[in-house]
């Protein structure tokens, strides 16, 4: 397999379909260039394109994948078709403002007290777009002397099956 087929194919893996498609659709549905959108989510033009086009697979920085979440949120909101193009060109760059730039300050928001599929689903989509289960879980073999928790967390979300995540939120909430 080629380069750019294996890309895509771990592109459709980690975020359900080839970047080119899903940056695509946010580029018709904004009505944004590559370089807007790009600048949107604190990637050069360069990278961004190079992520299209399969020549690059992962969006490694978290910084830019919540951008990317954020940016599909507006998209995706009900009330998007509605908003005024300058409400558009506001939110873009209070998304572009507001999200963290380095993974240190990343944080999701504070859970409900009760886990549900879409809560446990986004922590899941969210680690597996970012690394690969092997990857996932040498970080947490590595954290396994010092942060067995964190380890633990590791795996549950990053490498469980989706049952398995739920009682370990449930478990760590305390919401038995």
């Amino acid at each position: 397999m080629d380069p750019v087929s294996r890309n895509r194919a771990h592109q459709t893996e980690w975020y359900g379909r080839p970047l080119g498609e899903l940056l695509g659709a946010l580029l018709a549905r904004l009505g944004i260039t590559q370089a807007g959108l790009a600048e949107t989510l604190g990637l050069s033009a360069p990278m961004l394109s190079q992520l299209m086009s399969g020549q690059r697979a992962k969006i490694s920085n978290p910084a830019v994948l919540a951008r990317l979440l954020a940016v599909q949120a507006l998209v995706d909101d009900p009330g998007f078709d509605r908003m005024p193009p300058d409400a558009v060109r506001a939110r873009l760059t209070a998304i572009r403002a507001e999200a963290p730039t380095t993974a240190r300050n990343l944080r999701l928001p504070e859970p409900p007290p009760q886990a549900n599929s879409d809560t446990v689903g986004a922590v899941q989509a969210l680690l597996r777009a970012v690394a690969s289960a092997a990857e996932i879980e040498t970080a947490a073999t590595r954290l396994d002397p010092d942060l067995p928790e964190l380890a633990e967390l590791l795996r549950a979300y990053g490498t469980g099956r989706t049952d398995a995540a739920r009682a370990h939120y449930r478990r760590v909430m305390r919401s038995d």
